[in-house]
């Protein structure tokens, strides 16, 4: 195709808002659509504290996304921001205050706050229930690229055992064996090296279902017919807390405590993937200790730096050893910056206070949510801690996910107080996420989950 030929992409424009509506079309000329993940908002964001953001024309947005699970402890907060500096070596009081800072890449080297901040995890990561075999931290930049990392481990143990058990729909990245083990079999050039595993959504799909015992023995034969064809082919088993991309589906403990038996039983290393759920999101610092687990190599990102770029796969020293000098290098693992990030965000965990408030944030976002079921636009809500789905359904000639379109670009233009909400586009198509800061004030918290109540409801008037 001739590059005169091109089709651009009409980039989406809101009224009264003229610089942002330039940003968009600027970047939709420059930028390829790949790049971004669709939402009917687009927003542009100006600047962000705490838990809003605001647009280039000084319109409020309360985030109820935290960045993709990222800003647990809020944007921009003050003292994590001068932490962060700290640990870098900057001194603002100086004449030149980043005189004394250290270098922000430190590749084929090693630096202080580096090993500061390896140290600070294991410590952190062992003093919770189920962290007993974190050992060593394999840093990495991105989650996908710790995933990869943790998959490589595990391939490398045992010549020849390089088959790896993935919970279906599950979502671990989009590179290279993070993206194999992602979604189900009947994806594309799915890798053969991968088998697939029933997850329990039917069973999980709303709070009452969450609540009743899981019937394990169906799952339990799935695993025990792969092992009868594999055996000691099988390497690893990996599965997250709960399905995030996949459509928000969180299981009962009881299952993902049945894959770590049959590994334990089988000699098959456990993989947790925690880069959405850690650092506050399902209730304690990690996720493996609210479902009673406990991981020979646990994956962490998002939240660990608090919107620095970082990433770490956290387990077993044995299994690292496997790896030779490079195997598992890159440029940014490990960089004093995102060392510095990890710290910083660690010192703000330390006291409780932000998980002693994450935990009544909660039960104000229980109860605003599933009142949206009376909305006619919700069949589900499900979730834990502060990470929930709502589930869309069909109203009128809608579709469900229609729907769900259209209460995200309901939220973003708010009410007519001037109130809106920036939500992520749905998952698996009918699904909208909320995930804001673990410090959102409890009474901000409940004015907006009103403004969200009404901007659904309005949404199923328009439809009817």
């Amino acid at each position: 195709m001739a590059v005169a030929d091109r089709q651009v992409t009409a980039p989406i424009e809101h009224p009264g808002e003229e610089r942002s509506n330039e940003v968009r079309r600027r970047l939709s000329e420059c930028e390829p659509r790949s790049l971004r993940t669709f939402t009917p908002s687009m927003a542009v964001v100006a600047r962000s504290q705490g838990s809003y953001h605001w647009t280039p024309e000084g319109r409020k947005l309360a985030d109820f996304t935290s960045g993709v699970l990222v800003a647990n402890l809020g944007h921009n907060p003050p003292r994590w921001w001068q932490r962060v500096l700290t640990y870098l070596g900057a001194n603002l009081q100086a004449k030149e205050p980043f005189a004394t800072a250290v270098t922000l890449n430190a590749y084929n080297a090693c630096t202080e706050v580096e090993m500061q901040a390896c140290q600070r995890l294991l410590d952190t990561l062992r003093a919770e229930p189920g962290g007993a075999r974190c050992e060593q931290v394999l840093w990495a930049a991105s989650g996908s690229e710790a995933i990869q990392k943790a998959l490589w481990t595990a391939m490398a143990r045992r010549p020849g055992a390089d088959i790896i058990l993935a919970t279906r729909f599950g979502f671990h990245g989009k590179k290279g064996l993070a993206n194999a083990v992602t979604g189900t079999e009947q994806d594309p050039e799915r890798d053969p090296r991968v088998k697939f595993i029933s997850f329990p959504r039917e069973e999980c799909q709303n709070l009452e279902a969450r609540q009743k015992q899981l019937d394990l023995r169906k799952y339990r034969a799935e695993l025990d017919a792969l092992w009868k064809e594999h055996g000691n082919k099988i390497c690893c088993l990996i599965t997250e807390p709960y399905l995030g991309g996949g459509g928000s589906y969180h299981p009962q403990p009881a299952y993902t405590q049945m894959l770590q038996q049959f590994c334990r039983e089988h000699d098959i290393i456990f993989i947790f993937d925690e880069v959405q759920s850690n650092f506050g999101r399902t209730g304690s610092l990690f996720a493996f200790t609210d479902y009673g687990i406990e991981p020979d190599i646990v994956v962490l990102g998002k939240g660990l730096g608090n919107g620095v770029p970082v990433s770490a796969a956290v387990g077993r020293a044995d299994l690292f050893d496997a790896l030779n000098y490079g195997q598992g290098s890159d440029t940014w693992s490990a960089n004093p910056l995102a060392s510095a990030a990890v710290l910083a965000t660690l010192d703000e965990f330390a006291s409780g206070e932000v998980l002693a408030g994450a935990r009544e944030l909660s039960a104000v976002l229980r109860a605003g949510l599933t009142k949206l079921t009376q909305t006619g636009a919700v069949a589900h809500v499900r979730g834990e801690g502060m990470v929930w789905g709502i589930e869309c359904q069909a109203v009128g000639s809608m579709s469900a996910g229609e729907v769900a379109r259209a209460c995200v670009a309901a939220c973003y233009l708010g009410d007519a107080q001037g109130r809106a909400i920036h939500l992520l586009g749905p998952l698996a198509d009918k699904v909208i996420r909320v995930s804001p800061p673990l410090v959102m004030p409890l009474a901000e918290a409940r004015e907006y989950l009103e403004v969200l109540y009404e901007r659904f409801a309005e949404v199923a008037r328009q439809a009817r």
